[in-house]
């Protein structure tokens, strides 16, 4: 129920109105002076304000500059005499919604009222996404407490502010574009657009017209001219994922609108120009691509002003658990079975570390999604995962060395034993980089290298 605010200083006329707006359906609430009013918007939730324009200490211009100043977006309807009439539109012109001339009739109050109040409902639900979606994009919300995760942070919490072009590496299922939208998002572009395209989803033809546009009657079926989403992204970011998968003519053309900011349609002469921030993606190595002669070296290098590569899962292990428990409250709302999941086995625990994860932290995703919503237990068991799953980790566990039905403590000391191993393999040997990767402290690592009698000999 929407919440009205009347504010008049005739308190008969506030308690007229009143009645009518509630016979239709309306909360409301009262104020019989301009600071009472202020007062009550400070401690209500309110839709709606509609004040008369000649009151004492504050009039409806004052209030209505007050409440632009807490709202913007808040509808005011002025209500006036025929004598100020003028003040009215100015009012207008400082941001009311409507005004309505004293003596009026109810059935033009409710309608003003109706309209006003429903144009409100729309920018509160836009209000609602660009939360959700600045909530599910920004920085803070990209899970990872690896140090190879912590790396990928600063570089963005330095890079976002600029306007500098970014180039996104890494295997599918790293989070590219979850990272495209998080500089977007703490960026000084945040409130213009966000425009992503997948340059491997469409033949070159109908991608040319996708990314710069296209004049009526420049092929067959150019019905009406259409922007491209050059054009469409403009004052804020364009996202190009699959970036390697373009030809060699959209190559140049890219090039081009890289150099002079400006793009011209398909069929079209007119240079448009064009301020954008291009953040562009690919799980291939553009410098190999460059060698290889699939890509051309001036674009590598136009695009390659800040490189950012993103880790696979396989290299930050010690992140699965706080991504299974995100997955987990993530998904929660979609359970229709028992009690709500709170946690893994320990066996699917042990699955989930020694995996390979070839779709990344994707397919880790995809595993927790479909276990929350099938598993009948509080905690996710080996049984509610998927079978294929559940054949590659076994597969992987095998060629560990690691029997399937080995004793739970044996394998995970075992398991643990081989991650000390592969941690200071990668660290070269230095073992407070192989902490780090492990994401224990120095002194544990010593410890459990005792433990394990892990010494030089282990070296190979």
């Amino acid at each position: 129920m929407e919440t009205i605010l009347i504010v008049d200083d005739e308190i008969n006329y506030t308690l007229i109105l009143a009645a009518v707006l509630e016979d239709e359906g309306f909360e409301t609430l009262t104020a019989n002076s301009g600071p009472e009013a202020m007062a009550t918007l400070a401690e209500s939730d309110v839709d709606l304000v509609l004040t008369d324009m000649k009151m004492p200490a504050m009039d409806g211009i004052d209030l209505l500059e007050r409440i632009k100043k807490e709202d913007a977006d808040l509808p005011v309807i002025m209500m006036t005499a025929h004598g100020t009439v003028e003040k009215a539109v100015e009012a207008m012109q400082k941001g009311a919604y409507n005004y309505i001339l004293k003596p009026f009739d109810n059935e033009r109050l409710v309608l003003y009222t109706n309209k006003a109040i429903s144009m409100y409902r729309v920018v509160k639900e836009n209000r609602q996404l660009r939360r959700a979606v600045e909530g599910r994009y920004s920085f803070h919300n990209i899970i990872g407490k690896s140090k190879a995760m912590q790396d990928v942070f600063h570089i963005i919490r330095k890079v976002a502010p600029a306007a500098a072009t970014v180039l996104l590496e890494g295997s599918s299922g790293t989070g590219k574009e979850l990272v495209a939208n998080a500089l977007h998002f703490n960026s000084p572009r945040k409130d213009k657009p966000f425009v992503a395209v997948n340059c491997s989803a469409l033949v070159e033809t109908l991608l040319e017209s996708e990314l710069f546009g296209h004049e009526k009657g420049a092929f067959t079926g150019a019905v009406s001219m259409k922007k491209g989403r050059f054009e469409i992204a403009d004052g804020g970011t364009l996202f190009l994922d699959e970036i390697a998968e373009l030809s060699p003519a959209l190559q140049v053309n890219l090039l081009r609108v890289l150099q002079e900011r400006v793009v011209e349609r398909v069929g079209g002469v007119k240079a448009i120009p064009v301020n954008i921030r291009l953040i562009a993606a690919t799980n291939k190595s553009l410098k190999e691509e460059v060698a290889k002669g699939n890509f051309r070296e001036d674009l590598f290098y136009r695009l390659n002003v800040v490189p950012i590569t993103l880790p696979s899962l396989r290299e930050r292990l010690e992140d699965i658990r706080p991504l299974v428990g995100h997955f987990i409250t993530k998904y929660s709302g979609e359970r229709n079975v028992g009690l709500p999941v709170t946690g893994i086995d320990r066996e699917v625990e042990r699955l989930f570390y020694e995996y390979d994860w070839p779709g990344n932290v994707r397919e880790l995703e995809n595993v927790i999604e479909r276990a929350v919503v099938l598993s009948p237990e509080e905690i996710i068991q080996v049984s509610d995962l998927p079978k294929d799953f559940i054949d590659n980790a076994h597969s992987t566990l095998h060629m560990d060395g690691i029997p399937v039905d080995a004793n739970l403590y044996d394998t995970l000391a075992l398991v643990e034993k081989n991650m000390i191993v592969r941690a200071l393999k990668k660290a070269n040997y230095v073992q407070a980089h192989a902490a780090d990767l492990l994401g224990i402290g120095k002194s544990g690592l010593n410890q459990k290298i005792k433990k394990y009698k892990l010494f030089m000999k282990d070296k190979v």
